[in-house]
């Protein structure tokens, strides 16, 4: 088997102060278009201009909702004259507090990390996945973890950038981290499936599937399942931006949402465009992409967003994230993280959206 690319050392930056405090140092003297606010409406007449992303990973198919809005002209019509998306990997806080982004793709945790250690001045305005997608994968045959009472007694592959997590999801189940060994491991899942360990932190839309497609069967025990629930691939902008862009960040939103709509009604389509367009310098695997979209799209459509909308974040999911992350060391409030005022404007203004 091929070995894991390290997707998650961006994933989960818990240790952040050295990059935010460099990133913070560098907004200080770095100029770029979030220093020059939008005036309201009549700017989405004359156009926005361009847009930068920053993507938390490579151009795969978690990003399908973009490439949609790309290729479908919602970024377009919404007054952009062009969205560059700049692939990853990166936590996005550095591009945004150097002003090199306008929007990132990050997540929960180090969004929060950044916030909480450093003050960083960055808000999330709404998210793609409503379920983080981290779990403990297991072979069937082997330490078959499905409940986390099941974990206890295990050897447990935990890559050093999740350690923090992980003792989280021990203490949100209420399991001593001295019922079970803990292994270092990297981000290639060989020991688990050489049986070295009996359960690996994983994604469930990467190391999951590369394993469960090599043929061996496999049991999951998803985080966000199992008492640590916190979203992730968020939107997140400077403080700045939120205050001073807000029509052109509805335009954004607004196109996003389109994208993603067609992704999640177009699944071989999304993985098409990764495959032949947006990655297509990556060689990646047809097989593995379109299991990734699936994956994926089962991480965003829920009860909730099927009520409310695309990237929303109820208010109990936002309490729960909060908690998930004071589990990791990470002390905020739900306001210190979250501004979901923009989305629910543009759920206000564009009620066929939802």
């Amino acid at each position: 088997m091929a070995p894991v690319s390290p997707r998650r050392i961006r994933r989960t930056a818990l240790a952040l102060s050295a990059v935010v405090v460099s990133a913070l140092a560098l907004s200080a003297c770095a100029g770029s278009s979030a220093d020059t606010p939008s005036t309201g409406s009549s700017d989405a007449a004359a156009g926005f201009g361009d847009l930068t992303v920053q993507l938390s990973w490579i151009k795969n198919e978690e990003f399908a909702g973009e490439y949609f809005a790309d290729q479908n002209g919602y970024f377009t019509d919404g007054g952009f004259d062009s969205v560059n998306l700049v692939a990853g990997p990166s936590t996005g806080i550095p591009e945004l507090l150097s002003g090199t982004a306008d929007v990132s793709i990050s997540n929960a945790v180090a969004v929060g990390a950044a916030v909480a250690n450093e003050g960083a001045p960055v808000k999330i305005i709404g998210t793609t996945l409503q379920k983080n997608p981290f779990t403990v994968l297991s072979l069937k045959d082997g330490g078959d973890i499905a409940t986390p009472e099941d974990l206890v007694g295990k050897k447990i592959g935990v890559q050093d950038s999740n350690l923090s997590l992980f003792n989280a999801f021990l203490a949100a189940n209420d399991i001593d981290a001295s019922a079970l060994e803990i292994v270092p491991v990297q981000y290639d899942p060989a020991p688990l499936v050489n049986g070295e360990v009996d359960g690996f932190v994983a994604y469930l839309t990467n190391e999951a599937i590369t394993v469960e497609q090599s043929g061996v069967a496999t049991t999951n025990l998803p985080f966000a399942d199992n008492g640590l629930p916190f979203v992730a691939e968020t939107f997140t902008v400077t403080d700045e931006v939120l205050e001073s862009r807000r029509d052109e960040l509805k335009a954004f939103l607004v196109a996003e949402i389109k994208g993603w709509q067609d992704a999640l009604a177009d699944p071989d389509e999304g993985a098409r465009l990764a495959i032949e367009e947006y990655g297509a310098d990556l060689d990646l695997d047809p097989e593995k992409t379109l299991a990734g979209m699936l994956a994926t799209n089962a991480l965003i459509e829920t009860p909730e967003t099927d009520a409310n909308g695309l990237f929303t974040i109820s208010d109990d999911l936002q309490t729960q994230t909060v908690a998930s992350l004071a589990g990791a060391g990470i002390t905020l409030e739900a306001s210190d993280l979250f501004d979901l005022s923009l989305l629910a404007e543009v759920y206000e203004e564009n009620p066929d959206l939802r």
